[in-house]
């Protein structure tokens, strides 16, 4: 089986993916592309109805014989089932469970509040061609001029650290990992929230189980060889548009 990774900087879901990559053992040809300069849009890039209209917005593209994919959660779980090194699920269906529902909770709230905060510091450019979601078009356009809402700021802000009080009452009972085990959720926890100690920082005051838990994610091999593939010293601070923020809270 032949597999190229498409991916950007290593932040958000492009370091959840390159990390779980690693992580897994699995065999793929790395292709970077500038997400923020809308390459996922181009020719270079495999299309499909589920990259061209993914809820994630600008994340990596994995194409395995032919087959174009998208999503870091789901990329990692494909990279978990055919992997050959560390287990990234549990085996045990409650607990599986629990996991996937800690990352609906990242993609949903944590990921869209990250992703608009990032944005709100480093905007992008004009919105590239071939983009095929409206909106995500009318997402890239809002902050490519500059347009972001107050309150959605303020709630962004909110998300960011309710998830890391999340964070601290799971690790309360003196695991290392969110999940008891290394798992995918502390891959996408870690990607999305890895930014925001430099945005929100007053979240972070007197969280010292989060604190931790961040230090111990970053040194994992997996995740120091994906932020050894930035092409600048902080690739926490490049962001692409995300997840649309939740219209219902």
């Amino acid at each position: 089986m032949t597999s190229i990774l498409y991916h950007g900087e290593p932040n958000g879901p492009s370091l959840s993916v390159l990390a779980a990559a690693f992580e897994t053992d699995v065999a793929v040809t790395l292709e970077r592309i500038d997400l923020v300069a809308g390459d996922r849009h181009g020719a270079n890039v495999p299309h499909a109805m589920e990259i061209d209209q993914s809820i994630e917005g600008e994340g990596p593209v994995l194409v395995a014989d032919g087959v174009a994919m998208t999503d870091s959660v789901f990329l990692a779980c494909y990279f978990d089932d055919i992997g050959t090194g560390t287990v990234l699920r549990p085996a045990d269906p409650y607990a599986r469970w629990q996991m996937m529902a800690w990352c609906r909770h990242v993609i949903e709230r944590l990921a869209p509040a990250a992703a608009y905060l990032g944005l709100e510091k480093s905007p992008p450019g004009a919105v590239p061609t071939g983009i095929v979601s409206v909106d995500l078009a009318e997402r890239w356009a809002d902050a490519a001029h500059g347009k972001f809402d107050d309150d959605k700021l303020a709630d962004s802000r909110t998300k960011v650290a309710q998830t890391i009080g999340k964070i601290e009452a799971q690790l309360a009972d003196g695991r290392d990992w969110l999940m008891g085990d290394f798992s995918i959720a502390d891959l996408e926890t870690y990607a999305w929230l890895a930014g925001m100690p430099h945005i929100v920082p007053t979240a972070f005051e007197h969280k010292p189980l989060t604190t931790a838990w961040l230090s111990r994610v970053k040194s994992r091999p997996s995740v120091a060889r994906a932020l050894a593939l930035a092409s600048g010293p902080m690739p926490e601070t490049v962001w692409a548009p995300g997840p649309e923020i939740n219209r219902w809270g």
